[in-house]
């Protein structure tokens, strides 16, 4: 299966839903289990599988996060460790870790994101959504949504939470795009302050390390403060830590939001009876979040290494091997999912793994919902209709995609 080969390895192909959706469904009924082997990639198994990612995932000690986590070349492994002096990764982060360091530095912010924690958020959260949605609507009836609008609502949430003041928007906005949309040829075109990801990571380290300073001398209600506090095993938490810690909350908690903002609006418009429904119906709203982010699965994989020789749908995974979680596929597994190219507000009993499963599933899923309700039900109650207004463009990326065009003509109630 050449083709399927070129395919996975290509940022294209997830720039064209349908061609992804072709390549993971026939995956799926052919070779679910699928040996990748490239001359400029390190080999590895494609699985494809709902079934089979759970079994992976539920399994930490066979499976490990380390060393390889996103899909890479040889070339860009080779820069990585000669700019960190023998680490492939740039990052040491929670989708780095494993046993016993993952359980250690996800408790420092586990309290922060549970529901108890972030319901007394609601009402400020609440304000923001009403605020980029003013902005929209001073827009004069047409916009780019995905990069006018779903952008701002979760990057200014998240700079609330780490206490990064508004000023500073621009420029954590622009470097969480350049750090997933790397591969993108618009994205690449648009730097104006970096020239690679480890450039654009450099600058987001010498950020948080000031930023870090400053909490020391004058700490505040903010993850800023808590891990320039941060301790690990009684010592300060280290430097590469910390600053891989700011940039996954910077990132992570922004950019996959953001897609699924997007996403959903552009699903709505496709489904208008859906719409209708959500209009009709605010009990449909948690549900109708979770199959937006079912529809629109940002994190398009994460890595495992298997630790021992494991059997996997009839294939053995040799010890060492790497093996390729595919997200957006499994979300579209026509076992674990009725009618799964179905955008559905009411889908019953969905079980998605959009934000991961097992001991690594999504540290900030529970605000990443809320977010999206908050913003929807605004959203909602202020316009009267929309429509497209051109076509759609998505993201050239391996790693974490969405929408980065979606151009709309709307009409506020």
């Amino acid at each position: 299966m050449t083709a399927s080969v070129d395919a996975i390895l290509s940022p294209d192909t997830y720039a064209d839903p349908d061609a992804m959706d072709a390549l993971f469904t026939r995956l799926r009924r052919d070779d679910p289990v699928h040996r990748v082997e490239h001359p400029e990639y390190r080999p590895f198994w494609a699985i494809t599988k709902f079934a089979d990612i759970q079994e992976v995932e539920r399994q930490p000690e066979a499976f490990l996060n380390a060393p390889r986590t996103f899909l890479r070349t040889l070339a860009y492994e080779e820069r990585a460790r000669a700019a960190t002096g023998g680490n492939p990764a740039l990052l040491r982060s929670l989708v780095f870790m494993d046993a016993p360091d993952h359980a250690k530095y996800r408790k420092l912010t586990q309290a922060w994101f549970m529901p108890g924690r972030i319901r007394v958020l609601e009402e400020e959260l609440r304000t923001l959504a009403k605020e980029v949605i003013d902005e929209m609507a001073a827009r004069g009836g047409t916009c780019d949504f995905a990069a006018d609008v779903a952008p701002y609502y979760p990057v200014r949430v998240i700079m609330r939470l780490l206490g990064v003041p508004r000023s500073d928007e621009p420029l954590i906005l622009q470097l969480t795009q350049e750090i997933f949309g790397s591969d993108d040829p618009d994205v690449q075109a648009a730097r104006t302050m970096t020239a690679s990801l480890a450039d654009t990571v450099k600058v987001f380290a010498d950020y948080f390390r000031d930023l870090t300073a400053d909490r020391r001398r004058h700490p505040a209600d903010d993850l800023a403060t808590l891990f320039a506090q941060a301790e690990i095993d009684g010592r300060p938490m280290a430097d590469h830590e910390s600053v891989s810690y700011y940039i996954l909350v910077a990132t992570a908690g922004h950019d996959t939001t953001s897609s699924s903002i997007a996403g959903g609006l552009l699903a709505l418009i496709k489904h208008p009876g859906e719409l209708q429904r959500l209009r009709a119906d605010a009990s449909l709203w948690p549900g109708a979040v979770d199959e937006m982010v079912r529809w629109v699965s940002p994190v398009r994989h994460f890595f495992r290494t298997a630790t021992k020789d494991y059997d996997l749908r009839g294939k053995r995974i040799a010890a060492g091997d790497s093996l390729m979680l595919c997200y957006p596929s499994a979300n579209r597994d026509e076992e674990a999912f009725e009618d799964p190219f179905a955008f559905r507000v009411d889908r019953p009993a969905n079980r998605h793994i959009a934000f991961g499963y097992g001991p690594h599933l999504c540290l900030g899923m529970h605000m990443a919902r809320m977010e999206m309700r908050i913003f929807y039900e605004e959203l909602l109650r202020r316009i009267a209709d929309v429509e497209l207004a051109g076509d759609p463009a998505w993201l050239a990326s391996t790693n974490v995609g969405g929408l980065k065009r979606l151009p709309i003509r709307f009409t506020m109630a």
